[in-house]
């Protein structure tokens, strides 16, 4: 029985290798599956899955007016599993076609994105995943500054924290720092 699974995490946590392995060892199996990302994260591409580590693939771009129930089941071959970088981006009405792919068409759905932005703000797909998902893990790293678990992600501009503005801008290493609680609020000790 197919389910819909949110994997979160915070910058740097692993989230688009994971998608990566995962897609390898289904079609290692000759099974195929759908790679898909937000239109909205174009740093290697439109339609690019990319690792920090230097891995990618192209992927479906998932903008607010595509229908991806329909882009699902209106495919030739029927694919073992769909997968989802930055799903943090996705609207609530992509998460709910998400579902319905796995309600409707029986395939197993995996989103993978950030949970809050750096303001410590849900998004709106992680939201919706957060409501609507079968099964929820964290995909944990550890914090810049210490030992901690990595739980929030800190902006910075010229080396500062940044806690106000807009909430999507996209970026890397050089603009989000992944970090605890106590060092989100005090980045300096």
């Amino acid at each position: 029985m197919a389910q819909l699974y949110y994997k979160y995490g915070t910058m740097n946590s692993g989230k688009s290798i994971e998608i990566l392995k995962v897609a390898h060892n289904y079609e290692e199996q000759g099974k195929p599956v759908v790679i898909m990302t937000s239109a909205l994260d174009t740093r290697d591409g439109l339609g690019v899955v990319s690792s920090r580590i230097g891995m990618k693939r192209n992927a479906i771009p998932i903008s607010d007016d595509l229908n991806v129930f329909s882009y699902i089941a209106d495919l030739d071959i029927k694919p073992y599993c769909v997968l989802i970088d930055e799903a943090q981006f996705l609207t609530k009405r992509n998460v709910y076609d998400l579902a319905k792919v796995v309600d409707e068409l029986d395939v197993p759905v995996m989103a993978f994105g950030l949970k809050n932005d750096f303001r410590n703000e849900l998004f709106e797909g992680s939201q919706h995943l957060l409501l609507m998902a079968d099964k929820i893990e964290e995909i944990k790293t550890i914090c810049q500054y210490c030992s901690k678990k990595a739980t929030m992600v800190l902006r910075t501009a010229q080396g500062k924290p940044v806690y106000q503005g807009e909430q999507i801008q996209i970026g890397g290493n050089e603009t989000y720092i992944p970090v605890c609680r106590k060092h989100y609020f005090n980045p300096e000790l």
